[in-house]
Formats: C-alpha cells, sequence, structure tokens
C-alpha cells in the first residue's frame, strides 16, 4: 500500500483509506458484527492506516455505532491507525444540523468514548449545509479541543457541493480547516476544480464515493430495483438506466491487464486526480475491499486512457 502527504496536516496515509458508513447503517443492507470486524482487520493487514467514520454512523436510537464497531476491530491496534470523525449530525436526532460550542464538545468527548482513544487525528464539520448552520462559538471551542490534545486536525466534509464549496474555500485561505472530504468518481467530477486549487495550498484531500454508491460496483444494471431504505431507491427507472449506460460505456476504456473489473478502475481513477490524498473504499466486506487494495497496486493510467475517459464525461450524476 503506496502512501501519500496529508497535505499541511503533517500527517502520512495510506492513499486508500476504509470508510464505516456502512458498517453501521443499513443504507446498502445489514452487515454483521463479524463481517464489520473481518473488514477492518483485512483492511489493516493490507496495509491501510486511515479509518473514516462519523457519529451518524448509527441508527435512529444509537449515534456512533461504527465507531463503536471500529474500535472493537481494532482493539490494541487503533495506535497503529489514524481516525478521522465528524461532529454536527447525529442518528438519534435525525440528522439536523447542530454546529456549536457546547454539541462539539460533547461530540467529541462521545467519540473518543466509542474509539477508545484520547486523540481524535481529524474532526470533520459533518456536512453544513451553509454559514447559517455554523455558530460563532463553535470555532474557540475547537481551538480549546485541539490545544487539549483531543483533535489534531479540522476539516470540512462537504456535502451540497454548489452551495458550500464557498464557505469552504474560505475557511481554508483562514485557515480555520487544513483537510476536506468531497465526493469524487467518475461518475461526479465537479469537486476536481476544488480539489486542485486547495491542495495547491496544502489541503489535505479525502474523495469519497469513488463507487457513486454501487453504480460503480459492476453489478448494477438498467433493471435493477432499489428496496426501500436503500440508498438509490429515491432514483425513478429513467435515472438508474442513465447510470447504467454509462457505466457500461466506460467499460471498454477503463479495463485492462491490470485493472480488471470497474471497481477497480473506479478506485485507479481517482487516485489518479491530482490533489488526491487518500481515496476511501466504503466496503462492507473482505471481498469488496480488495478491489480498491488492488487498485492501489495497479499502474496509473496513460494520458490516452483518461483522456477517452473524459470524453465520455457529459453530466455529473447526482451524489449521495
Amino acid at each position: 500500500m503506496q502512501t501519500r502527504s496529508l497535505g499541511r496536516c503533517g500527517l502520512s496515509v495510506s492513499e486508500v483509506g476504509l470508510g464505516t458508513w456502512a458498517l453501521a447503517s443499513e443504507i446498502y443492507g445489514s452487515v454483521s458484527s463479524t463481517d464489520a470486524t473481518d473488514t477492518v482487520r483485512a483492511a489493516l493487514d493490507a496495509g491501510i492506516t486511515l479509518f473514516d467514520t462519523a457519529p451518524l454512523y448509527g441508527n435512529a436510537t444509537t449515534d456512533g455505532i461504527a465507531e463503536t464497531r471500529l474500535a472493537e476491530a481494532l482493539g490494541t491496534d487503533t495506535h497503529r491507525v489514524l481516525i478521522s470523525t465528524k461532529f454536527g449530525r447525529y442518528s438519534s436526532d435525525g440528522a439536523a444540523p447542530n454546529f456549536h460550542a457546547q454539541r462539539a464538545r460533547e461530540s467529541v468527548e462521545g467519540s473518543l468514548r466509542r474509539l477508545r482513544r484520547e486523540t481524535l487525528d481529524v474532526l470533520f464539520f459533518h456536512s453544513p449545509f451553509g454559514l447559517s448552520d455554523i455558530h460563532d462559538d463553535v470555532w474557540e471551542e475547537l481551538d480549546r479541543l485541539k490545544t487539549e490534545g483531543k483533535v489534531r486536525v479540522i476539516g470540512h466534509s462537504i456535502s451540497k457541493f454548489a452551495d458550500t464549496q464557498e464557505m469552504c474555500r474560505t475557511w481554508t485561505a483562514e485557515r480555520r480547516i487544513d483537510t476536506i472530504q468531497v465526493v469524487l468518481s467518475l461518475m461526479n467530477r465537479e469537486s476536481r476544480t476544488l480539489i486542485q486549487d486547495l491542495s495547491q495550498d496544502g489541503v489535505g484531500v479525502f474523495a469519497r464515493e469513488a463507487l457513486a454508491n454501487g453504480f460503480l460496483t459492476g453489478a448494477l444494471s438498467a433493471d435493477t430495483v432499489f428496496p426501500p431504505g436503500h440508498l438509490n431507491h429515491r432514483y425513478d427507472r429513467a435515472e438508474i438506466q442513465a447510470r447504467a449506460r454509462y457505466v457500461a460505456s466506460l467499460r471498454t476504456h477503463v479495463i485492462t491487464e491490470d485493472i480488471t473489473t470497474v471497481p477497480q478502475a473506479a478506485f485507479r481513477w481517482v487516485l489518479d486526480q491530482t490533489g488526491v490524498s487518500v481515496v476511501l473504499s466504503g466496503a462492507s466486506c473482505v471481498e469488496h475491499l480488495s478491489d480498491a487494495v488492488r487498485a492501489s497496486a495497479a499502474p496509473s493510467y496513460g494520458a490516452a486512457t483518461l483522456a477517452a475517459v473524459e470524453a465520455l464525461h457529459t453530466r455529473d450524476f447526482e451524489a449521495a
């Protein structure tokens, strides 16, 4: 597993990280505690040193189930790795925005308990939808948490990209944050300019949703039916068909001797994008994690392949 610098944060991370949303919720189906543990242990064995989680990754009654499962799986190996988590949205209150000082401290201390750690390596604002979500008192509290050694790095996990990218640029310029987490995939490339601009200023970049919430797994077709409760249930038949056609058009260009599956291609393409520090795999089982690991080991795509894939992209498909 190759490592990369997380920008000006002063941290070195494996270029593939494990995201844990799927390990705690049922957005893609149920995941047993055994599968969750096996996936985390396989990530360690593969050389993955960055694990991303959040209090939101729980259910209607319990925040931070993913954090708890991650800690249990890591055991005494927790100090071998870096952990990023988030604050401001919680599963137990319906994910309403809550970005103020008291809740930030409560959130950090709750995450530290669940993760069985004394320090969070990265703490992200979890998807604020605009400046109106942010209370002025939160910044001083975050500074105090850093001074106390409970948080090392502050970042911004971005959703509603068009509405919030300027807020992110401002926070970066003011040195309020030092890393960002953005959607980036063969199906959604809207964040690339932001990534390139901020990475030049030393900002670390987490890329998420590399598999476009399952559409780049290679397992979905125009006829796929998503059950109620599934993240993709919101799409109508025309949208599902359009996504399936697009993925089919990619296959001719991205499958090579070294890259043998669409998921491997999806991860390799993200890793080849300028400014990316780490791409997150949201694997819920060992088998799915292997695609990201194999992509890391494969050679970068050549200019001709990247150009051909660029030509196919005529619109950004909606992110989760």
